[in-house]
């Protein structure tokens, strides 16, 4: 008994400090952002990142895809990908600064899970509305960057970077209603 009760009282005392040590302050990088603008351009690093490696995944989603419309608007939304990076480089010239890339490990792990689907679906409707919910999900994530670097451009009076992303933006938009549509007229309704 006597080491039950030393046991749950050293469980006890640990559960506490794993969920403060959550809550700890996090020492910054050297080279961490100090300026909206030192953030801006990480956010469009990243963007730059996300977007090269969706062009790489979406070929391998449509030739997996069974849907004629949604092989063709994987394939569309490949060359719009296509131009959003050479938009992002634009916008990297727009504010004076060299176009770099930055891993962006939010749009890796939705690129990694939409493997997965590939992977855990067979061929036909299920595995397309899979694809669907996979793509959803990288454009929702676009969608929520574009939004937050637009605001920041036009705080920070990058006029040209603000409309060149805002384009970008409608795209993605677009594409995600795209997919919500071939989803609810078709391929989830085949998936039951």
């Amino acid at each position: 008994m006597k080491t039950t009760k030393t046991a749950e009282k050293k469980t006890a005392k640990k559960s506490p400090a794993k969920s403060t040590s959550r809550s700890a302050k996090v020492a910054a990088k050297k080279d961490a952002a100090k300026s909206l603008n030192d953030l801006f351009e990480d956010c469009l690093k990243d963007a730059l990142w996300a977007e090269n490696a969706l062009y790489k995944a979406l070929p391998k989603m449509s030739k997996n895809a069974t849907s004629a419309k949604l092989k063709k608007a994987l394939d569309d939304h490949r060359e719009e990908t296509g131009e959003h990076i050479k938009t992002l480089k634009d916008v990297f010239k727009s504010i004076g600064v060299k176009a770099e890339t930055e891993k962006c490990d939010a749009m890796a792990g939705i690129l990694d899970e939409g493997e997965s689907v590939l992977k855990e679906t067979k061929a036909g409707a299920v595995r397309d509305a899979g694809i669907i919910g996979a793509c959803q999900k990288s454009e929702h994530y676009e969608i929520a960057s574009y939004g937050t670097m637009i605001a920041y451009a036009r705080l920070l009076k990058h006029n040209e970077a603000h409309k060149m992303l805002k384009s970008i933006l409608k795209q993605e938009k677009d594409a995600d209603k795209l997919l919500s549509r071939l989803a609810t007229s078709e391929i989830n309704l085949k998936a039951q």
